[in-house]
């Protein structure tokens, strides 16, 4: 990993690479999201499978894909699963032995596919007025050539006014190909990022593009000893994949996630179980927090049913 080249190669290869990051380190040791904060989001994603069940008619088999499944804590955390559903993980990563279903592509699949902060980590390029930037393994950057007319047509499209430009045209085809595996169903991503409207004000002043290590935010070095990540162009990769941007608050209130404490006298009659209710109304507020988790985006692309979660009325995203 030495010399320069675009920040896409040099993620690649530190993430996913044969000494990759991801392949030699579980990403719940270096960083905390939904799927491994909470079995409350997990009980919700039961919900909005039991829900996409629902509407295909209860199919025998059903499938639940979860794509960048890291290892596996989301779909072993799912509660009463029938036995006529599949649980597929898709992760470069080793498979944990759960018994689950394990690939490192995504099969076809009636169902509901769901992919938790896995677009964040899909490489990207990196331009610079119209240059592509490149980077050595300390973390150095310099200019390169002129952006490819692919990559320069979509910031002219997706990042008009920035000088900085973090180019989501790789997201966008691994998003639109994840969904194409979806026969009948649901497909949902879920992630942090920014909408045009962000992107025209502060973003150009800020690039996203970092490391995280052992739940630190660091330097992004592309040497294989962090996560590199960069926030998502959620309207571009809605716009490639289908479907509508929902925020995460709205998408799980919708599905009976409850931050509500329980009544004060439940803790005199039943101590054990308020303390039980008041964890997880604790859980439902951290996944709900506007500032924080809440504030992720939601592809939610119905693929030959009805939208489940059609009556969440999406607020301004701009």
């Amino acid at each position: 990993m030495s010399g320069f080249r675009p920040w896409s190669e040099a993620m690649q290869d530190a993430l996913y690479g044969e000494d990759g990051f991801f392949l030699r380190t579980s990403p719940a040791q270096h960083f905390r999201t939904s799927p491994t904060a909470s079995p409350v989001y997990a009980r919700a994603v039961r919900r909005l499978a039991g829900l996409v069940d629902d509407a295909l008619g209860r199919p025998d088999p059903f499938d639940v894909v979860d794509v960048g499944a890291g290892r596996g804590e989301l779909l072993s955390a799912l509660p009463d699963v029938p036995a006529r559903w599949r649980l597929h993980g898709v992760e470069l990563g080793p498979d944990p032995g759960s018994g689950l279903r394990w690939s490192r592509s995504v099969p076809e699949l009636e169902g509901l596919l769901i992919a938790n902060e896995w677009l964040d980590d899909v490489p990207l390029d990196v331009l610079f007025d119209g240059r592509v930037v490149e980077v050595d393994a300390s973390g150095n950057e310099r200019l390169g050539a002129a952006a490819p007319a692919e990559a320069a047509d979509w910031a002219s499209r997706w990042w008009p006014q920035g000088r900085r430009v973090e180019v989501g045209l790789s997201r966008d085809r691994a998003w639109a190909g994840a969904v194409e595996r979806v026969r009948r169903g649901l497909a949902v991503a879920v992630d942090y990022g920014h909408v045009l409207g962000d992107r025209t004000t502060w973003f150009d002043r800020r690039p996203t593009l970092t490391g995280y290590r052992d739940g630190r935010q660091v330097p992004p070095l592309p040497d294989g000893s962090c996560d590199l990540t960069a926030h998502v162009a959620l309207d571009a990769c809605t716009a490639a994949g289908g479907g509508r941007l929902l925020r995460q608050r709205e998408a799980l209130l919708a599905l009976g996630v409850d931050p509500g404490r329980p009544p004060h006298e439940l803790s005199r009659t039943d101590p054990r179980g308020y303390l039980g209710r008041l964890q997880q109304a604790s859980q439902a507020a951290e996944l709900l927090d506007p500032r924080g988790l809440g504030a992720f985006g939601w592809i939610v692309c119905p693929v030959g049913i009805a939208d489940p979660l059609e009556g969440v009325v999406p607020p301004s995203l701009g």
